[in-house]
């Protein structure tokens, strides 16, 4: 199996710092590449916006998972209850959401954040072309920067999930109601989920062709 190298100096960084008990100091590492790319992203909508007079970003929204979030994801997914493994197996312990006003935006700030001499794409998930069964839309992208320390550059890997004001409604929505309702999901719930997205998906549609006849 072919090792990369990113992950095996990020193996190395983890395990000095398990070892040290500074899990918090490892985890700061992935709350400097969110600021990062934060950065690049706000710069990219100020930027678009004043070229364009159009701004492709409504807002954007980040975190970095839980200690105990990355433990139980972990043991899930039978990795070891290291912090060496998580780091090097998952992919969205930092997470970045950016909101859209409209489909061309998500793929247009993706292929310009991208374009970038820094940020490495590593994967793409496209759900709007091909949304998941339950209705979920969006583009998720799973990219690597450098975040420059005190003693050494470590790349990062973060999740950037991109989506419209509709699926970002819809996605949360859905998910404040299966949380509450998973005891008891009516029969009919996950069809009108499905509905619901496909009227979010109409909408996103409409909005964008009054968005092309006004400009």
């Amino acid at each position: 199996m072919t090792t990369d190298p990113a992950a095996e100096d990020l193996r190395e960084a983890a395990d000095e710092l398990a070892v040290a008990g500074q899990l918090p100091r490892f985890l700061l590492m992935y709350k400097f590449a969110i600021e990062e790319l934060m950065t690049k992203l706000r710069i990219l909508s100020e930027e678009f916006d004043f070229v364009h007079q159009h701004d492709p970003i409504e807002h954007i929204t980040s975190r970095v998972k839980r200690p105990e979030a990355i433990k139980e994801k972990v043991r899930r997914r039978g990795l070891g209850g290291d912090w060496v493994s998580a780091a090097a197996a998952l992919d969205d312990i930092a997470g970045i959401r950016v909101v859209c006003p409209f489909v061309s935006d998500v793929y247009e700030v993706a292929r310009m954040l991208t374009a970038q001499d820094d940020v490495e794409l590593l994967r793409t998930k496209d759900y709007i072309t091909s949304p998941k069964a339950n209705g979920y839309r969006s583009l998720h992208l799973i990219v690597r920067i450098p975040v420059f320390l005190s003693d050494r550059v470590e790349k990062v890997k973060v999740e950037v999930q991109l989506r419209t004001i509709a699926m970002d409604f819809w996605a949360a929505v859905e998910h404040k109601l299966s949380y509450k309702y998973r005891d008891s999901v009516p029969p009919d719930f996950a069809g009108e989920l499905a509905a619901a997205a496909r009227t979010a998906a109409d909408l996103d549609s409409r909005m964008a062709a009054l968005h092309e006849r006004i400009r």
